[in-house]
């Protein structure tokens, strides 16, 4: 069970969002590499990283900062945002990323999905954002009429590494994940899950550590952990100890 610290990346800077809203950004330091070797120091082991700017741009805006993240640690680092083809993709896996996540592209053009993930097996994940259970792509600024579950279902056997699966409605705000959905997601189907949005204390980190919990691969935390409210090092502890 993984626990992915998230960096949001907004003009340059690592930020948190409340509910998707571009305007309700909060900074919480200027230089994403440093807040990342943060989180490396702390003991995690992966992260995971979104271009904000380049969601709503189509293409990556804040790639300088992610080279710099690069750079910085040693552990693997997930991207997503911006990322909506194949040279996207191959790009940035040639730059050192473990990982790419695509999101607007995977409902667009599903069959660009199922080709990077064959040919990058491992390395291709889709980011399935919801807003009231439907679809929503272009950096949340859209909201499809496509269900979660339908979407997810396409992909079955094409090889795709992961799902992250972000309940908008929760973002940023600390409301606690929407396990309901999320856990009926990962059951729904064969590819692993990561949840997204929302996590807000140790009780979220603990409700991990639960039976039915462990169908999925993980969960990313962002404001929770700048704020103070997970203790990072008694997290992982804790997620360690799932079988």
């Amino acid at each position: 069970m993984i626990l992915f610290p998230a960096i949001d990346l907004k003009d340059g800077q690592c930020v948190r969002l409340k509910l998707g809203d571009m305007a309700q950004a909060t900074v919480f330091n200027d230089s994403p590499a440093a807040q990342a070797k943060s989180f490396e120091d702390q003991g995690f082991e992966y992260l995971h990283v979104v271009d904000l700017n380049g969601a709503f741009a189509g293409e990556s805006v804040n790639g300088a900062a992610v080279e710099a993240i690069l750079d910085t640690v040693k552990f693997p680092v997930q991207l997503g945002g911006g990322i909506r083809t194949l040279a996207h993709v191959e790009s940035w896996l040639g730059k050192g990323l473990a990982r790419v996540i695509l999101g607007t592209v995977a409902v667009r053009d599903p069959a660009l999905v199922k080709e990077a993930a064959k040919k990058f097996p491992g390395r291709v994940a889709v980011g399935i954002d919801a807003r009231g259970g439907k679809v929503a792509v272009e950096g949340w600024a859209e909201t499809s009429e496509l269900d979660i579950i339908d979407l997810a279902k396409r992909f079955e056997g094409a090889g795709v590494a992961a799902i992250i699966y972000t309940d908008i409605d929760r973002d940023g705000i600390l409301t606690g994940i929407n396990w309901e959905s999320t856990l009926k997601l990962a059951r729904a189907v064969s590819i692993p899950v990561i949840a997204s949005g929302g996590l807000a204390s140790m009780d979220d980190i603990r409700r991990m550590t639960q039976p039915d919990a462990q169908v999925l691969e993980g969960a990313i935390s962002g404001r929770a952990l700048y704020d103070g409210r997970i203790d990072s090092r008694e997290a992982i502890s804790l997620l360690k100890r799932v079988a």
